[in-house]
């Protein structure tokens, strides 16, 4: 038996356009309502700009750019796990707590990443 979710059904193109007002709902979201995407949006702005004006080769462009772009997605995912474990509960629960813990945990390793790809490629 292959049940579905009663939410699937959209097939081809008009599948491609929900998915991308979907996506686009996400960013509204996650940017009107949660501070830390605000912030990581911010060190995008910032960084994304000055790789491009760094004399680097375009691979190391490519990778600063890319560990920015990365924290934003690990961002996202955080931002979607805390959304889950208040929609289930507001009730305090070590489960939730480690579920939040380990988003954020997650988080931290990115933007890491982001520091050491830089200091990396910067270091002379």
């Amino acid at each position: 038996m292959n049940e579905t979710s009663p939410f699937k059904g959209k097939t081809g193109i008009k599948r491609i356009f929900n998915a991308t007002q979907y996506s686009i709902d996400g960013f509204t979201a996650a940017f009107k309502n949660e501070a830390a995407f605000r912030q990581i949006v911010l060190i995008n702005i910032i960084l994304i700009p000055v790789s491009v004006s760094l004399d680097v080769s375009r691979a190391e462009h490519a990778v600063m750019i890319a560990v920015c772009l990365f924290a934003l997605i690990v961002e996202l995912f955080n931002s979607a796990i805390e959304a889950v474990v208040d929609r289930v509960s507001l009730d305090r629960h070590p489960l939730s707590k480690n579920a939040k813990d380990m988003g954020s945990a997650a988080q931290f390793v990115a933007l890491a990443i982001i520091f050491l790809t830089w200091l990396i490629i910067l270091w002379p």
